[in-house]
């Protein structure tokens, strides 16, 4: 193997990775804009310089609100797009700290449904376009 892949997965053995953070920007016309970083400081002046997100670039100036740190990149994947589906109350509220982080908790799978598909007879049918019947 090359040096480099010895070197991931060796980093990879000791646990490394819990570094990336979640954060929620206000941009200047009070929109607000979840994202996922390594180096929040670093990624916001990114944002307020223009070159960040193409979001951002059209609503400047953008404010830090609200962080979560010590996530795995893909819990921050998935805690950043539970963020995106909170109505906008619900993020204010979560930015301010008037609710609790509902993070995952760590080390374990959250639960999911039964595994079962629904049954294909119970689904209706779409007709074909131009079907007349």
């Amino acid at each position: 193997m090359e040096n480099r892949y010895l070197r991931m997965i060796r980093g990879m053995k000791k646990g490394r990775g819990r570094d990336w953070s979640v954060y929620i920007l206000r941009c200047g016309d009070g929109s607000l804009y979840t994202g996922i970083a390594k180096d929040v400081a670093a990624r916001l002046a990114k944002h307020a310089s223009g070159k960040g997100a193409a979001y951002t670039r059209t609503h400047l100036p953008v404010q830090l609100l609200y962080r979560e740190d010590a996530y795995t990149r893909s819990e921050a994947l998935v805690r950043e797009a539970a963020i995106k589906t909170f109505p906008r109350p619900k993020k204010e509220a979560l930015a301010a700290g008037s609710i609790r982080s509902s993070a995952p908790s760590r080390g374990r799978r959250p639960a999911r449904g039964t595994g079962r598909k629904p049954d294909a007879a119970a689904r209706p049918r779409r007709r074909p376009a131009g079907d007349s019947r």
